[in-house]
């Protein structure tokens, strides 16, 4: 848990922002959900312009075109096309929910499905990107008005029927015991027994011969981090390989236990005698084979372990591998977001605030960088289910606030932060606290220019 919340001061994060004047228009749209660019001023024109429905063509994607002669829409068309976004929202919704309750507190650990977790994971960030989609189409449309704009029409009006890579999340289920019938099978083919080794040996030939599994020494995109994505390519991080690996041993009733090893996750079976995992055959160790080159890496801290020191790690939660995960998700959605800004961290103004205050030099405005909002509010939505899995973690929730200034969400960011000064130690608060002053005064300048903006202020 150390690790996981010290991996994660390094990260710098941010997601998804609304325009105040569509909110006011569309109240029911959940922050998650609010779109990422459309027109300003004439968002919903299109719409009153166009008096035909959309017609179908290209493999159920729906081709708009706009004309000048095309003035007007249907109310059918209209509610819709309402309609469609709603369905993303609730769809979003609905993932969260199933996503929280697979790994609720309640439930015992053993008893939490990694995979089920991660679809999830993975349906909620596919639905706001489908919501977001939808909202550039639209913009796009107001902004050329002789454009032919392709709008895909998804097909699936819940969580359970969302196709991730062309399945649903339990079609995706089913490839994993998919996999576990094909160990089974070649277990057979063998015409032996069910000796641990032996079933090890037969795992990583179905998913490293026959299925082609690999491991990317160095995941640069974020779609390699989502388990469907890893299904269905084959390639993937080191931490949903092993996930891979646990769930289909779960299904053949093999208990697979892991522990982070420097900035690896290492993976072995629960039993007796750990020394047969360290037995080089062929030139490799099963040790070696499940986990990837990192144990063969002189340079790493798993080369040094030994079947001594493999009693002596401290065995990971399927809360704490979720939590690597989403943590790694943050990691890279971040990465994306700042890309424009090369090198910033997460804490950076925490600490010029902090020496500024002491100098009493504080100037008049924290100036935020632009980011990439689609991507800072992944990281957002990732940073939110963190803190479902570790709500008292006052690193984590620092973290989450300066994700939400990034953003300009300056009113949650003080709400989170001031939470953290709570828990956090003195030194840590000593340094949120000149921030959150200013993050105070932030918010109350925004308020009175939204205000102002509304009309609901008059100044002379």
């Amino acid at each position: 848990m150390k690790m996981l919340s010290a991996s994660l001061t390094l990260f710098c994060d941010p997601f998804v922002t609304s325009i105040a004047t569509f909110s006011a228009t569309n109240p029911a749209i959940p922050r998650d959900l609010r779109p990422i660019r459309y027109d300003h001023d004439q968002r919903w024109m299109w719409i009153r312009r166009r008096k035909t429905p959309f017609s179908w063509t290209r493999n159920g994607t729906a081709v708009v075109s706009v004309s000048a002669s095309a003035s007007s829409i249907s109310t059918n068309q209209m509610t819709r096309d309402s309609s469609r976004l709603n369905v993303y929202q609730e769809v979003a919704k609905s993932a969260r929910e199933r996503f929280t309750q697979e790994i609720s507190f309640q439930s015992k650990d053993k008893d939490i499905s990694l995979a089920k977790a991660l679809l999830y994971i993975a349906a909620e960030d596919e639905a706001f990107l489908a919501f977001n989609k939808e909202m550039d189409a639209r913009s796009l449309l107001n902004e050329r008005r002789t454009a032919s704009v392709p709008v895909k029409e998804e097909e699936w009006d819940s969580v359970e029927k969302m196709l991730l890579a062309g399945k649903n999340i339990t079609e995706w289920l089913c490839e994993l015991d998919n996999i576990a019938r094909e160990v089974e099978a070649e277990l057979v083919s063998r015409d032996i027994g069910c000796h641990l080794v032996e079933v090890l040996d037969a795992i990583n030939v179905v998913l490293f011969e026959s299925r082609g599994f690999k491991r990317s020494p160095v995941v640069v995109d974020s779609k390699y981090s989502y388990l469907h994505t890893v299904l269905s390519t084959g390639c993937g991080s080191a931490i949903l390989l092993s996930i891979i690996y646990i769930e289909v041993c779960r299904r053949l009733n093999l208990t697979i236990v892991g522990s982070r090893v420097g900035e690896d996750f290492l993976i072995w079976p629960q039993m007796g005698n750990l020394e047969e995992l360290f037995k080089v055959t062929s030139g490799h160790s099963l040790f070696a084979i499940v986990n990837g080159r990192c144990v063969e890496d002189p340079r790493s801290k798993a080369s040094d372990l030994t079947s001594n020191s493999l009693l002596g790690l401290e065995i990971a939660t399927k809360r704490d591998i979720i939590g690597i995960s989403l943590a790694n998700l943050i990691r890279l959605h971040w990465k994306r977001a700042s890309r424009s800004s090369h090198g910033l961290m997460l804490t950076s103004p925490l600490r010029h605030v902090h020496n500024a205050h002491k100098k009493h030099e504080m100037s008049q405005n924290l100036n935020v960088p632009l980011l990439r909002q689609r991507d800072l509010r992944l990281a957002i939505m990732a940073s939110e289910r963190l803190l479902v899995l570790h709500p008292h973690n006052w690193a984590l929730r620092r973290d989450h606030g300066m994700m939400l200034y990034y953003n300009r969400e300056y009113g949650e960011a003080v709400q989170e932060l001031s939470i953290c000064m709570a828990f956090a130690p003195e030194e840590e608060a000593q340094v949120l606290e000149p921030f959150v002053e200013k993050l105070h005064l932030l918010r109350l300048e925004s308020t009175w220019k939204s205000m102002e903006h509304a009309g609901h202020v008059k100044v002379p």
